[in-house]
């Protein structure tokens, strides 16, 4: 049967207007994208901006939707760019002049300018080809080799950690600050799963951030490999895995697709922290097994973890969407000496008894006996401002959305026949127990060796800085340069890292703060040269870090565009005399390539 002339001119109507519509979403993203690959406006004084960035700011935000999604700016973002290959040696060799006797940079610079004109040039055509096809072409390199094919202790090594309020406490009823801290953090999840979060955007202007990092933020667990470890992620999980005195259990959070209250969330955790029963052989320091080194574990995992009772345990672990230890010590600002018991406080969210968290679960809570909160976080899934975003959101619930009751209970209603939290059940051989005591020692060993001293500073903070017209960024950086000096007599090699989100999939760039510039300024300042000479060479100093920080964020900076070369000539099976070099002051994981 054919079409009338009438409805063949409303077919031919209807898919020209679609491909027009489509036409326009995908000239606008592309336009988008121009503009966002404009940068010059970073570099620019404050009272100094150009014409072209007085007329790109009007159109940024013309092309820029109203109320974005989470997402909405992802396929807009450009792509990182692979910078010249002459322009990374150049600031490599000016970033090692301080380090370096004259005789010594004679040679880098040799080595450099041999690496620049043969081999250099083609493995940066193997890079530009990369780049082509590839989404970011570091991103992937650097979780897989920095990241994942690390074989020792990811406990101190890669997992870091975030604190409660230092001066508030909101409740002391451990229960009931699991249960707020665990309901808001599903409360972010939902918000990420719906996009409901308003997109990052660099603090003060319209231009967003990459949130890729924020799709692996739940339900994910880093899991043992011989070789590597793989990032697991799965779509949905109700419920979390709760640690207490050596005990595992898989805790419910929803009912009939009904987020637990609440008060139903620390009535469940009450039930946990009065479970009397014992933990089982073998399961009260298991976790040491994520804590020491990878090999070991991906053996046992794959021997006794993949099948039976141990394979469903396990499972409970990896799937849920976070993990939990309910911990039996005190900590925070308390006693006798609230400040110094912040060391205590850092170290065991640090590694705790290196034993009861588990480390490979992308993050992990920690609730203390007396109220206070903290998190452990596994790195290969994101840097530290995603899980920092999500912490202050969780806080921030907390205390001031959720609230307590008078005496410190969770609000909200309990239904009686919520079930038992489950216990989950593991058949420990010999063979596991022993390896779980050998990996609690090389844990324990590496914990031991951690000298870890945090404090308040009241003094005077950033606003003070910025009323000197100096970056407060730069300000410390040089501090540690200067207290560096006076301790060693000399300079070394510095990293900060900087964020590279203004790029699809971007993670982090090196900022290289020991320059000579601050070197000029320290030297000043020990030989006791006058004070107007040295704020002179202070500022100068401070000016090229700024400059240094915005060149990493704008995919200018050295260590990640040499780390690439490196990964494509350990690929290509060829050595390099200056990469050589440079990956044993750079990026000492490179060993793992």
């Amino acid at each position: 049967m054919s079409l009338s002339t009438q409805g063949q001119t409303m077919v031919s109507a209807l898919v020209f207007s679609t491909l027009l519509w489509l036409s326009l979403i995908l000239a606008l993203r592309f336009c988008l994208k121009l503009l966002l690959s404009y940068h010059q406006w970073m570099f620019e004084k404050h009272g100094r901006i150009s014409n072209t960035t007085k007329v790109w700011v009007p159109l940024v935000r013309l092309l820029s939707s109203r109320k974005p999604l989470l997402y909405s700016y992802q396929s807009s973002l450009p792509h990182l760019p692979v910078p010249a290959i002459q322009d990374t040696v150049s600031r490599y060799l000016e970033s090692v002049r301080p380090l370096l006797t004259d005789l010594e940079f004679k040679r880098m610079t040799d080595l450099a300018n041999e690496f620049e004109s043969n081999l250099g040039n083609r493995l940066q055509r193997y890079l530009k080809l990369k780049a082509l096809w590839a989404t970011n072409y570091v991103s992937d390199w650097w979780e897989e080799y920095v990241y994942l094919r690390s074989r020792g202790p990811i406990m101190v090594n890669s997992n870091y950690y975030g604190m409660d309020f230092l001066y508030v406490t909101p409740t002391s009823v451990q229960a009931a600050r699991a249960g707020n801290t665990i309901t808001a953090l599903l409360l972010y999840r939902r918000k990420v799963n719906r996009e409901e979060l308003k997109p990052s955007r660099v603090p003060g202007t319209v231009i967003p951030l990459c949130a890729a990092q924020c799709e692996r933020m739940f339900n994910t667990t880093r899991t043992p490999g011989v070789e590597t470890d793989v990032l697991q992620h799965w779509l949905d999980s109700e419920f979390v895995a709760v640690y207490h005195r050596g005990r595992y259990f898989r805790l419910w959070v929803y009912r009939a697709g009904r987020l637990l209250s609440p008060r139903e969330i620390e009535y469940q955790i009450q039930r946990i922290l009065d479970d009397p029963s014992p933990a089982l052989p073998g399961e009260e320091k298991l976790g040491a097994l994520t804590a020491g080194d990878r090999i070991p574990w991906a053996q046992m995992r794959k021997q006794y973890f993949s099948s039976g009772v141990n394979k469903r345990s396990l499972d409970a672990i990896e799937r849920a969407a976070f993990f939990v230890t309910l911990d039996d010590e005190e900590q925070g600002m308390r006693g006798d000496d609230p400040e110094g018991n912040l060391d205590s406080y850092a170290k065991s969210l640090l590694h705790g008894k290196c034993y009861d968290r588990w480390f490979d679960k992308s993050f992990s809570v920690v609730i203390y006996k007396n109220g206070k909160s903290g998190l452990n976080a596994e790195h290969s899934w994101a840097d530290a401002p995603t899980v920092a975003h999500l912490w202050e959101y969780t806080l921030a619930t907390d205390a001031f959305q959720l609230g307590y009751t008078e005496d410190g209970h969770c609000k909200g209603e309990v239904e009686p026949s919520l079930p038992q939290p489950q216990r989950l059940v593991w058949n420990i051989p010999a063979e596991v127990q022993a390896q779980v005591s050998s990996s609690l020692a090389v844990a324990q060993a590496l914990a031991d060796d951690v000298d870890c001293h945090v404090f308040p500073f009241r003094e005077f903070g950033k606003g003070r800085i910025k009323k000197c017209r100096i970056s407060p960024d730069a300000f410390i950086q040089i501090s540690l340069q200067l207290a560096y000096y006076r301790d060693r007599s000399g300079f070394c090699l510095t990293y900060e890292a900087s964020m590279t989100r203004l790029f699809r999939e971007g993670r982090t760039e090196t900022v290289r703060s020991c320059s000579n510039e601050s070197c000029a300024f320290i030297k000043a300042l020990e030989s006791g040269e006058t004070e107007e000479e040295c704020r002179r060479l202070f500022q100068l100093a401070s000016e090229k870090h700024q400059n240094l920080y915005r060149m990493a964020m704008t995919g200018a900076g050295i260590d990640r565009h040499l780390f690439c070369l490196y990964v494509v000539s350990k690929y290509l099976g060829v050595e390099s005399p200056f990469l050589k070099e440079v990956s044993l002051g750079s990026f000492p994981e490179g060993g793992y390539i």
